[in-house]
């Protein structure tokens, strides 16, 4: 009786297929099935890889626990925040005198100051935002305005304004509470 080529292939596609599961070579298979001792086989692969640098600083990274503090334990300290404004802004500025360039530099340095000296304070859990503008003194008016999105139980804000005879400043520190 012979076979079609269709029905030869899938016999030979289901003897792969036996061969591939028993991980047994096909020549193997058909020896061992002739004898009646066909035997049940596990291949397993292993091998190990060299830890990467990603791994090593995932395991060093701590993760924290919820503290569910929904509030402060202490409330953020404006009136120290308005004195280190204070003394910042007025003894960067005291004797300056209005420069485009000098005056953008300034705005940079002295909120970092500010920041810095904010931050020594040890506050936990307040983000702070600092934000000084800088402007030329010459008969004009500006308004400044902010929008913040936050809760009036927790967070707050600082200010201080500063004129001498060619510059206004005016710096605002911000404080947000991290739940």
């Amino acid at each position: 009786m012979m076979m079609s080529d269709n029905a030869k292939g899938r016999a030979a596609h289901s003897w792969k297929k036996r061969g591939s599961i028993s991980s047994l070579s096909n020549h193997e298979f058909w020896r061992k099935e002739i004898h009646g001792r066909i035997k049940d086989s596990m291949s397993t692969v292993s091998y190990m890889e060299e830890p990467s640098q990603r791994d090593d600083i995932s395991r060093l990274t701590v993760q924290m626990e919820n503290t569910y503090q929904l509030g402060p334990p202490k409330h953020f300290p404006v009136v120290t925040v308005n004195h280190i404004l204070k003394d910042v802004v007025t003894s960067y500025l005291q004797v300056e005198e209005y420069e485009p360039e000098l005056c953008r530099q300034m705005t940079k340095t002295i909120s970092e100051v500010i920041k810095a000296q904010v931050k020594d304070l040890m506050i936990p859990r307040y983000k702070l935002i600092v934000i000084v503008h800088i402007g030329q003194l010459n008969r004009q008016s500006i308004l400044i305005g902010s929008r913040c999105l936050w809760d009036p139980k927790s967070d707050t804000f600082s200010s201080y304004v500063f004129r001498n005879s060619s510059l206004f400043a005016l710096a605002n520190v911000y404080a947000v509470y991290l739940e």
